[in-house]
């Protein structure tokens, strides 16, 4: 018994290291980045110089260990930009978290057909995240990339949603229960919570995203969404909720 605990320790240190602490290159980031970052990413803006400074170092990582691939559209500096944004604030309290459940996005011209990933057959898909044989991808619409940093008073953003679901997919699935993030005590007022809010939205009496009903999963993303993106109105509308999903992300949008 003593020897089956001692291998399971071990073993707990070596996935650790390798997820953890194995070395990323780091990418480059294009010209101007800093007046592009400020100009166009509000979570970036409102940090402190230190924190800016964090930002972009995470950022450099994760270009250095994703490829982004248009399709039928170009990838310029700025999108490279907006999509590693995407990814690198939801684990922003988390500073040494990688996707290692990530490789490729793919950056389409519009909206996609979910089932071949085509821009025809009628066309509805804004994100996903790939599984199967699209395994360690993800697909985003550029517009909507694009519209989910611009629009500063509404509370949606593409490339935020899918980075949060690939966060729920670390234990495996894609439940709405982040288990990777959230520590035990905290599983059932989560669980709770969702149920309630769900609820709400379903009789009309809350403010989160009509998609969230369709399942935990997406009431996770889309009430992650309006946490990074108006965190003074999600904290004073759902205050349960937001005081958790501080616990989740290990960051409070309003003190950076």
């Amino acid at each position: 018994m003593t020897q089956i605990l001692i291998l399971l320790v071990i073993a707990g240190f070596i996935i650790f290291f390798i997820r953890y602490k194995k070395p990323v290159k780091l990418g480059e980031l294009p010209d101007g980045y800093r007046d592009l970052l400020s100009k166009h990413v509000a979570f970036y803006r409102d940090l402190d110089e230190e924190g800016k400074l964090l930002f972009e170092k995470k950022l450099k990582e994760l270009l250095g260990y994703i490829r982004i691939h248009g399709v039928k559209t170009d990838v310029t500096g700025l999108d490279r930009l907006l999509v590693a944004s995407s990814g690198v604030i939801p684990i922003f309290g988390f500073p040494e978290w990688k996707y290692y459940n990530l490789k490729d996005i793919l950056l389409y011209p519009g909206a996609f057909n979910e089932t071949d990933f085509s821009t025809e057959k009628d066309p509805d898909i804004l994100g996903m995240v790939g599984n199967g044989t699209m395994q360690r991808m993800m697909i985003l619409s550029k517009p909507a990339l694009h519209h989910g940093f611009e629009n500063t008073s509404g509370q949606g953003n593409t490339g935020i949603h899918e980075f949060v679901h690939l966060l729920d997919k670390e234990d495996g699935d894609v439940d709405g229960l982040p288990e990777a993030l959230l520590e035990k005590q905290y599983t059932l007022p989560w669980l709770n919570l969702v149920a309630k809010e769900i609820g709400a939205i379903k009789e009309g009496h809350s403010d989160i995203n009509v998609y969230g009903v369709k399942n935990k999963a997406e009431f996770f993303a889309v009430a992650a969404e309006y946490f990074f993106e108006q965190p003074d109105l999600f904290k004073v509308h759902h205050p349960e909720l937001y005081e958790i999903m501080t616990r989740i992300f290990n960051q409070n949008p309003l003190k950076k």
